[in-house]
């Protein structure tokens, strides 16, 4: 470390950083209330972060980094426990000239040297690099570091009787897992490969030989490990632990909850176990809580539908439905379009089952069946509590699609949601429930239908002359192909062989016009309703999935299968 030759202050005046009466009002705090100059005048606003960490390392004469590229062995990073970097905020980042180079952002840590220095048995040169470039980089590095599931599997030691410990890992970082029992261990390497793996559930079921882990991944189920059966109790009995449920309840299906930390992510853990012949099965839902909700134009929308939906999520009244089956997208479209209209001079009340992701300024209900707080029986206290919008979850019977329709025709925007297979299903859905068909034709102003259709993967996609008869099945012919050429999945790392890396949706707006309205009426049957609307021209859900194959987003193979009972 070089010779301090300069206070900070001055180095700061030098640089014209700073002025006379910023440093004097810093210099008044520190003498006061103590603390770091740099800090001081950082909080004051005299400085940028990155300023006066520029100043710092031409203090101590140590060279400054504005970024970090990684370069190390994992063996090296495996030294150095994960706590001990984030506690330090310190990070070993690559090797030069037979040194350890280490950023931090405090130099004056100088007993970190000594430390370090005994955990790698190397020479440190230490660089100067801001608190968040540095937590970002640990987070990266040890996000890469843990063992496979896979190797913990095969060097499962279950001598240890601290198995089920129940250590709170909501408090802390589940990376840091150095000390864990084998089982404890295990079951954080699961959960953080779904994490990495972008998986949306974990299904850990037992059958009569075998235990099987399995990740949804982009809508799809993958195997993903298989331990030993004689651990099933153990494996199952944790995930039970960190989601507070009964674990001496076997007989009886469980719902629970956990959160966990990882690096930098938070992560919500819907857990429900049913019992079956060959013993508990856990499902896990992943809801990472540092995901922003999407714009409508990130959805997938094509420039029409975006433009019709985004005027009818404007209106001042009437219900907008949004039909599909489970997992296709429909509660991110609602909360998507919620979030579109949120603001302050609108009252808007949801209820919902369950709650998915917290919205800033909205309130949100969670249906409690054991209480009798039913979809109908919130809707019906929401409407004493003078709302504007209101989002029921899902229209379950008659109950709560007549409140919903009474809430519309006086006034209000409701959004909900329908199991049907396609936009026309929906009203006659409605019809079996036992609406009437005059309330359906003037409550309703719209019905979006969706699937989700994976994302060719961009590192790996490969182009082909397309098949004729494959492309006439989803309504195209070689001359609607720009560039007379369909791209197919190919596999590679990036989307662990899969092909595929990432979703987006597919959509059927049906606005209900007067013909439509006249159909309603007439008891007119789905099909009917549907060739109505697309000869006014409607776009099919097919040919949506259509019109991203030709921007060679997805493929024909995966269109197809998402839109089976789509007939044009």
């Amino acid at each position: 470390m070089g010779l301090i030759k300069k206070n900070l202050g001055n180095i700061l005046l030098d640089q014209n950083l700073i002025n006379e009466k910023a440093l004097s009002e810093a210099l008044a705090i520190q003498k006061t209330k103590g603390g770091k100059l740099g800090k001081i005048l950082v909080q004051l606003g005299h400085l940028t972060e990155l300023e006066m960490l520029r100043g710092i390392s031409l203090k101590f004469g140590l060279p400054f980094e504005q970024k970090i590229d990684f370069q190390l062995d994992k063996d090296i990073i495996q030294k150095i426990p994960f706590q001990f970097c984030k506690q330090y905020k310190l990070v070993p980042f690559a090797q030069k000239n037979g040194q350890l180079r280490v950023a931090v952002s405090d130099p004056l840590q100088i007993h970190l040297l000594d430390d370090v220095h005994l955990l790698c048995n190397q020479e440190v040169e230490l660089v100067i690099c801001t608190e968040d470039t540095i937590l970002e980089a640990i987070h990266f590095i040890y996000h890469q570091v843990p063992e496979s599931a896979e190797k913990m599997v095969k060097d499962l030691d279950m001598e240890d009787p601290g198995l089920l410990a129940d250590i709170g890992e909501e408090e802390r970082d589940i990376l840091d897992m150095a000390n864990d029992a084998p089982i404890i261990k295990l079951v954080n390497l699961i959960l953080v490969q779904a994490v990495k793996d972008r998986a949306s559930d974990v299904h850990v079921e037992p059958f009569e030989r075998e235990l099987r882990v399995r990740y949804r991944i982009d809508g799809i189920l993958y195997d993903t490990l298989t331990p030993p059966k004689k651990y099933q109790t153990a494996i199952i009995s944790r995930i039970k632990i960190m989601s507070k449920m009964n674990i001496a309840e076997k007989r009886l299906p469980q719902d629970g909850r956990m959160k966990i930390k990882l690096a930098d992510r938070e992560v919500d853990i819907r857990v429900s176990t049913i019992p079956t012949a060959f013993g508990e099965r856990v499902v896990m839902r992943l809801l990472d809580k540092n995901s922003t909700i999407l714009t409508l134009q990130d959805l997938g929308f094509s420039q029409k539908a975006l433009e019709d939906f985004s005027s009818f999520i404007n209106y001042s009244h009437g219900i907008i439905l949004v039909t599909g089956p489970t997992g296709s997208g429909k509660t991110t479209t609602l909360y998507t379009g919620l979030s579109k209209i949120n603001f302050s001079d609108k009252n808007i009340i949801t209820v919902e089952d369950p709650i998915e992701y917290q919205l800033e300024g909205i309130a949100q209900i969670q249906v409690k069946p054991k209480i009798n707080l039913t979809f109908s029986n919130g809707l019906r206290s929401i409407l004493r509590q003078d709302p504007d919008v209101i989002m029921v979850g899902e229209i379950r019977d008659l109950e709560t699609a007549e409140i919903a329709i009474q809430a519309s025709l006086t006034g209000h925007l409701v959004f909900s949601t329908l199991h049907t297979n396609d936009s026309a299903g929906a009203i006659t859905r409605l019809h079996d429930m036992g609406v009437e068909p005059y309330l359906v034709a003037s409550s309703v102003i719209a019905i979006l239908a969706q699937r989700l259709v994976r994302l060719l993967c961009p590192k790996c996609k490969e182009a082909v002359k397309p098949d004729p008869i494959s492309l006439e099945k989803i309504g195209l012919t070689v001359q609607d192909l720009p560039e007379g050429v369909v791209y197919i999945n190919s596999g590679c790392p990036y989307c662990l062989q899969s092909g595929y890396h990432g979703r987006t949706g597919i959509y059927e707006l049906l606005a209900i016009d007067d013909d439509v309205c006249t159909a309603i009426m007439k008891r007119a049957e789905a099909g009917s309703i549907k060739k109505i609307c697309l000869k006014r021209g409607m776009t099919s859900l097919r040919q949506d999935g259509a019109a991203k194959v030709i921007q060679g987003m997805t493929s024909i193979e995966e269109v197809l299968r998402v839109t089976q009972e789509d007939i044009l």
